[in-house]
C-alpha cells in the first residue's frame, strides 16, 4: 500500500487568509497540535518575510521532534540563508523553495525569459543544497506552464540536488483530469524522475482542491500539500481532514495510507479556528457541526436501525465525542488534581500560574454553568495559553449595559491601559454591542475599524459559553480577537480588547515585505 506524506501549511499558506495574524506561542501551539495529529511535515512560515515569522519558525523548529519542519524561500540567497538560521536546530531541516514558471507569470510578473527562470532555479537550488539535506522546489502555477518547459526545469532541478518537486494548482484553475495529466506527464518525460517524490498543491477556486489532490497522487504524487479546515489564500487549499478521512474511508478504491492519528482530526480543527478566528461552516465535510447531524424523520428512523444507513464517517473516528461523552464530570467541588488530569488528556502543557487561572476561571465556570463540557475547558485553556500575559496590554475591569425608557442604550466601560493608568467612559446610543464598541474607542489610544463581528455558543444549552470573534483594522492592517464568557457582551467585549492587544503585540515586527502564494 502507497503511504502518502502529508505536508500541512496552515501555519504558512493558511496564515496568508485575508484577517488571520497569528503570534509566534499561538503558532507553536498549533503546531503542537499537528505534530499529535501526525503530519509528516509542517511548513512553519516563511522566515525572510518578517522577524515575528523567523521568530515563530525557529520556536517551532526547535520545540518539534516528531515531524519534519519546514520554510518557505524565494528563490533568493538572503531568503535561504534567513530559513536556514531559523531551521538550523531542528532535526531533519527542509527548505521549500519557489519560482513561477508559466507564461503570464513570467511575462508579467517576473519579466523573466525561460532561460533567465531555468537558471535562478538551479543556482539557489544548488545553494541551498549545500545547506539542507532536503530540498523543495515549487514550480509556482504549475498548472498553467507549457507542459514541455515544465519537465525541463523539473530535470534541471533535480540534477542540482532538488529532492521533492512540487507542481501547485496556484489559482485553482485545473480540472481533476488536466492535474492528473500534468502528473503522468513529468513521470513519463522526466528521466530522473527517479530522484524525486512529486508533492500536489491544490487551491480550492473552483472547489476542485481535494479533486485535484486525488488526482496527483493516482498519477504519481506521493506528497499532498493541505491545510487544517482548507484554509489559505482567496478560497483556501485541499482541506487535510477532507483528503485523510476521504483516503480511509475510500481505501478500498484508492488505497493510499497515512501517518495521521485521525482521532485527532476535531482537536486541531477547533485549535485552528480558534486561533485564527476563522469559524468552520456548519455543513464543512467531516468537521462541520452539521456533519453528524440528522434531522429528516426517515434518517432519524434509519439511524436507531444501523447509523451505517446514513453515516458513513463514524463521528468517533475524527475525534467527534457524543454530548454525553463530552460532558466532564467535575463541579464546583472538584479539585485541582482532577482538572490537571483534565487538563493533561488534552495534551496541552501549563506552568504553574498557567494552571492556577485556567483552574480559578474553572471554579468559576461551575458557579453558573451545572455541566462543564470538554468544549468549555478547551474555551479556557485557549484563552489562557493565547494571552498576550507577556506584554503590555489593555485589560477590561469593568462594564455596564443599561436600557433607558426613551429606547436608549446606555454603555459604562472601565480599562486598564498598557501603562498602568485607568480610564472610563460612557455612552449612550443604540444598540448593546454598538454602544459597547463605542465606549472602548473612546478609551484606546488607537483608532480601530471593525470590520466582522460574530457570536456563537460554545456547546449546547440556554447556560453554554457565549464565544465572540471581531475582525479590526488599525493601521490599514487586519487583526482577529476572540473572546469567551457566559455573558455575549462581556464575551464581545473581550473579543475587542484581544484584537487590540494583538496589534499591541505587532508593532516591534518588522513590516512584512511580501505574501507568498504559491
Amino acid at each position: 500500500m502507497t503511504e502518502i506524506k502529508i505536508f500541512d501549511t496552515t501555519l504558512r499558506d493558511g496564515e496568508q487568509s485575508p484577517g488571520v495574524n497569528l503570534n509566534k506561542e499561538e503558532k507553536l501551539e498549533i503546531a503542537k497540535q499537528l505534530e499529535r495529529l501526525g503530519v509528516d511535515v509542517i511548513e512553519a512560515g516563511f522566515p525572510a518575510s518578517s522577524e515575528g515569522d523567523f521568530q515563530a519558525v525557529k520556536l517551532i523548529a526547535d520545540t518539534i521532534k516528531n515531524s519534519t519542519v519546514t520554510a518557505l524561500a524565494r528563490t533568493k540567497k538572503n531568503d535561504i540563508d534567513r530559513a536556514y538560521e531559523a531551521l538550523k536546530n531542528t532535526a531533519n531541516p527542509r527548505i521549500h523553495i519557489f519560482l513561477a514558471t508559466s507564461p503570464i507569470h513570467r511575462e508579467y510578473k517576473l519579466k523573466m525569459d525561460k532561460e533567465t527562470v531555468v537558471k535562478t532555479s538551479v543556482d539557489m537550488v544548488s545553494y541551498a543544497k549545500t545547506m539542507f539535506n532536503e530540498v523543495e522546489w515549487s514550480a509556482e502555477d504549475a498548472s498553467r506552464t507549457e507542459l514541455d518547459f515544465l519537465a525541463e526545469i523539473i530535470e534541471s532541478v533535480i540534477d542540482a540536488g532538488a529532492t521533492i518537486i512540487n507542481l501547485p494548482d496556484t489559482v485553482g484553475y485545473s480540472t481533476p483530469e488536466e492535474y492528473g495529466q500534468m502528473f503522468k506527464y513529468v513521470k513519463e518525460n522526466v528521466p530522473n524522475i527517479d530522484q524525486a517524490i512529486l508533492s500536489t498543491h491544490c487551491h480550492n477556486d473552483l472547489g476542485l482542491a481535494v479533486s485535484n489532490s486525488i488526482a496527483g497522487i493516482e498519477n504519481g504524487a506521493e506528497q499532498i500539500e493541505v491545510s487544517i479546515n482548507g484554509i489559505g489564500e482567496r478560497a483556501g487549499n485541499a482541506s487535510l481532514e477532507e483528503l485523510a478521512v476521504l483516503l480511509h474511508i475510500r481505501n478500498d478504491v484508492y488505497g493510499y495510507q497515512t501517518n495521521l492519528v485521525l482521532n485527532e482530526i476535531k482537536r486541531t480543527s477547533d485549535v485552528v479556528s480558534k486561533l485564527t478566528g476563522m469559524a468552520v461552516q456548519a455543513n464543512k465535510a467531516v468537521i462541520g457541526r452539521n456533519a453528524y447531524a440528522h434531522e429528516a424523520g426517515i434518517h432519524q428512523d434509519g439511524m436507531l436501525k444501523n447509523s451505517e444507513t446514513y453515516e458513513i464517517i463514524s463521528p468517533a473516528l475524527v475525534g467527534v465525542s457524543s454530548e454525553e461523552s463530552n460532558t466532564l464530570f467535575l463541579g464546583k467541588h472538584s479539585g485541582r488534581h482532577a482538572f490537571k488530569d483534565k487538563v493533561k488528556s488534552f495534551g496541552i502543557e501549563l506552568t504553574t500560574d498557567e494552571l492556577s487561572t485556567a483552574f480559578n476561571n474553572f471554579k468559576e465556570l461551575t458557579d453558573h454553568k451545572k455541566e462543564v463540557t470538554d468544549d468549555d475547558i478547551y474555551a479556557i485553556l485557549m484563552e489562557i495559553k493565547t494571552d498576550a500575559s507577556n506584554i503590555d496590554r489593555y485589560t477590561l475591569e469593568n462594564f455596564r449595559i443599561n436600557y433607558e425608557q426613551d429606547g436608549q442604550t446606555r454603555a459604562y466601560i472601565e480599562v486598564s491601559h498598557p501603562n498602568g493608568e485607568k480610564t472610563s467612559n460612557e455612552v449612550i446610543g443604540k444598540g448593546s454591542v454598538e454602544v459597547l464598541y463605542q465606549a472602548i474607542q473612546g478609551v484606546i489610544s488607537e483608532q480601530t475599524n471593525l470590520l466582522d463581528y460574530q457570536t456563537s455558543s460554545v456547546g449546547g444549552g440556554k447556560d453554554a459559553l457565549a464565544e465572540s470573534r471581531v475582525q479590526i483594522k488599525i493601521n490599514d492592517k487586519r487583526y482577529p480577537g476572540r473572546g469567551t464568557s457566559q455573558d455575549v457582551l462581556e464575551a464581545s467585549a473581550n473579543a475587542y480588547f484581544n484584537a487590540i492587544n494583538r496589534y499591541l503585540m505587532s508593532e516591534d515586527k518588522v513590516t512584512q515585505t511580501t505574501g507568498a502564494s504559491i
